[in-house]
This record gives structure tokens, C-alpha cells and sequence, in this order.
């Protein structure tokens, strides 16, 4: 990004959740179905949507870079569709015709803004199986670095998993994941995390600040809210998609939608919950990739390939002397160098197949020999954790 080196350091233990904001540099925005449609018209809340959409527009023009996990396709399609049932395919059926009217209610909100909005359709699968997490986390960086806003929502037309779960907040968690943000921010019914339900409880107390999600703190999460009759989720599934987020180094704010202007009310200081990440999400990639996989297989470099790597390089085909292993795109690979010794891990950006027909090869001959043209990289140095020498 190209003006990140102008943002302020992310936030300390003490920070609040408008400090974290100014602080964020990656955002995912998520919101919901109760938030984004008008529960009678079943359309569009057009006033919210234009105001959320400075909200955005904002955070773009500071240099941030911006992500919107939004719900909305089923409902908007059963306004179109009325007479639909409740069944499986009648819920697949309105998601297909709402996709589009969800992105076009998006664009129309951002053109003022000459801001493009790109459609990301995402199932459990594309955030959770590495291969299809690789094509995903891709797609979504291309479309950041082009300066379109992704707009990201469930394949709900061919996932029938997440149609039954209906927990877009997990989906907003696992987005906040494989694009590495740094700030989750979960639009609610509520303004943040009380103790207990402060709408049936009027002595619970708001948690501001929390930095560990104790079994005490889960359990102060409730149940779904479906009061405005189309949303699905409640403050259980948004601290779940806490859980996921702090496990990738990504903060969460759980904030009240239910202003016009939800994100400038966070930074003016409403009332919010913060729920703090003990490492930042590169830190929290890598300790993943060095300890949660097994390799599938391993690289044998030359000398140069070995020093390149130790300068904070990415490995090149041509630094690659064999191949071993019958490793798939995304899997983990060691890294060995010419003396037989292991040098680190790896995500392989091609199959083992592949990989062996390029290695010793210049990245720009890679799409002669493959006949497509794919990254230059054999593994990408964001994608690598060397041991300590």
C-alpha cells in the first residue's frame, strides 16, 4: 500500500477502538443483513448504505486499504422472489438472483466516490483448503492493489454448509485471515460486549478493551438476534470470528451499525469493544506455516538461491537444483540446501510436477515451459520461514 509508511504503529494493550482504527492499515468491514436491509421492503437501506460508503471512501483516502464482507444476496433475492419457500433450493435460488442486486446496490453507493467495487464469492472451503486459500488470498490482492474495494460474500448458490450455519461472521474472520488485515470490524446490533444481555439486563456493564477471550468471556455471548427479521448471526458467532481473527494477528472491534455513519462513529469515539491480537497477521502467518504443516515435500537449492533467501528474497526457479516429494499447489515443502541441510519451510506456488520442469529456469521462460503464465516465484518470501542460523 502505497502510503502505509504514513500511518501511525498499531495500538498497544492500551489502545481503545478508535486508536486501533486510525491505526489499521488492512480493514475488513462486515456487515449484515439486518443492517443493510430494510426488513418490510426487503431493498436496500440506500440513505445507510450512501453513508457507509463515505465511511469507506475515507479509510481509502488515507491510504488504507479496504474490505467488505457483506450479507444481504438471500434477502434481497426473496424481495424479487416472493413466493419462494423455505427449502434449501428456494434459498439457493434467491441468493443467485440477489448476488446481483447486492453489487449493484455496493457500486451504485461507491460511484460518487469513483471508487470500483469487485464481487468475491467465497465457500468454507476456498478460506480453509490451502490450494483454493492461495487462488482466493490472490484474487483479493490483485483487486487491492488495483484500488477496487472486494465485496465478499458466501457462495451461497452451490454452499449449502453456510446456507445452514447462515455465519457470515466467521466468513468475515477467515477473509481477515488469508488477507493478512490487521482490523476486523464486525457492524452488530449492539455497540460492543456487556456481561450479560443489556436488552434484557439492566445492570450489564460494557467491556471496552478485551485482551485474552477467556472461557468467561465466550460465555457472555448470546444467541442470535433475528428481531429485524432477516439477519442470522448474534454476539456468540462475532466473538468466534474474534477467535479466528486473534489467531491471525488481526484485532477486532465489535461496533453499533446502527448509526449512518457507523466507521467515523468509532473513530469519534463511540462506544465500542476492542478485542486486541497478540502478534500482528504476518507474525501470526508465519508461526502458522512453521508449525501447523507438514511438509509434502522439499526443494534442493544452490548456494546463491541460499543467501538470497537469508537477504529476505523470494525463492526463483533457477535457484532450485531438484525436486522432491508429490506436493500440490499450496502445500508445505522444506527447504534444502546443497550440503543436505534444512534451511526452512515453504508454500509452493506450483506443484511438485510443475515445479520440476522449471526449476534451474529463468521466471521469465515459466510460461513457455507451462504454458500459462503463473507467478514468478517459486515460493514468495511472505510464504517462507527460514530456521535461525
Amino acid at each position: 500500500m502505497s502510503q502505509a509508511a504514513a500511518l501511525p504503529p498499531r495500538p498497544d494493550s492500551a489502545a481503545n477502538a478508535a486508536s486501533a482504527l486510525t491505526a489499521a492499515r488492512r480493514v475488513v468491514v462486515k456487515i449484515g443483513s439486518s443492517l443493510l436491509i430494510d426488513a418490510e421492503t426487503r431493498r436496500p437501506t440506500r440513505d445507510w448504505l450512501a453513508a457507509v460508503a463515505s465511511d469507506l471512501a475515507a479509510l481509502k483516502a488515507e491510504g488504507r486499504e479496504v474490505i467488505v464482507v457483506s450479507s444481504g444476496s438471500i434477502a434481497l433475492g426473496r424481495g424479487r422472489l416472493p413466493k419462494l419457500g423455505a427449502r434449501l433450493e428456494d434459498k439457493q435460488a434467491a441468493a443467485s438472483v440477489g448476488q446481483s442486486l447486492l453489487m449493484a446496490a455496493w457500486s451504485e453507493a461507491l460511484a460518487p466516490h469513483d471508487l470500483v467495487v469487485g464481487q468475491v464469492l467465497l465457500t468454507r472451503d476456498d478460506t480453509e483448503r490451502r490450494r483454493r486459500w492461495l487462488n482466493a488470498r490472490a484474487t483479493v490482492e490483485a483487486l487491492l492493489g488495483h484500488g477496487v474495494i472486494p465485496i465478499v460474500n458466501e457462495n451461497d448458490t452451490v454452499a449449502t454448509e453456510e446456507i445452514r450455519y447462515g455465519d457470515n461472521d466467521r466468513l468475515a474472520a477467515r477473509t481477515a485471515q488469508l488477507a493478512r488485515a490487521d482490523l476486523l470490524i464486525l457492524l452488530s446490533d449492539v455497540d460492543g460486549l456487556y456481561t450479560a444481555d443489556p436488552r434484557r439486563d439492566p445492570e450489564a456493564a460494557h467491556l471496552p478493551l478485551i485482551e485474552t477471550l477467556s472461557p468467561d468471556i465466550l460465555a457472555m455471548g448470546g444467541g442470535a438476534n433475528t428481531q429485524a427479521g432477516v439477519g442470522t448471526g448474534g454476539m456468540a458467532t462475532k466473538l468466534a470470528a474474534a477467535q479466528i481473527a486473534r489467531s491471525a494477528g488481526c484485532a477486532t472491534i465489535i461496533a453499533s451499525g446502527q448509526t449512518l455513519s457507523p466507521l467515523s462513529a468509532v473513530r469519534a469515539g463511540a462506544r465500542a469493544t476492542l478485542i486486541t491480537a497478540p502478534d500482528g497477521p504476518m507474525a501470526a502467518y508465519k508461526q502458522w506455516i512453521a508449525g501447523s504443516l507438514s511438509p509434502a515435500g522439499s526443494l534442493t537449492l544452490d548456494a546463491g538461491a541460499v543467501v538470497a533467501l537469508r537477504a529476505g528474497k523470494s525463492l526463483l526457479p533457477a535457484g532450485v537444483t531438484a525436486v522432491s516429494g508429490d506436493f500440490e499447489k499450496g502445500d508445505c515443502v522444506r527447504l534444502i540446501d546443497p550440503e543436505g541441510r534444512a534451511v526452512g519451510v515453504g508454500l509452493a506456488a506450483y506443484a511438485a510436477e510443475e515445479a520440476a520442469r522449471i526449476r534451474g529456469r529463468r521466471s521469465d521462460e515459466i510460461e513457455a515451459i507451462l504454458g500459462y503464465r503463473g507467478a514468478s516465484v517459486l515460493i514468495h518470501r511472505d510464504d517462507m520461514v527460514l530456521d535461525d542460523r
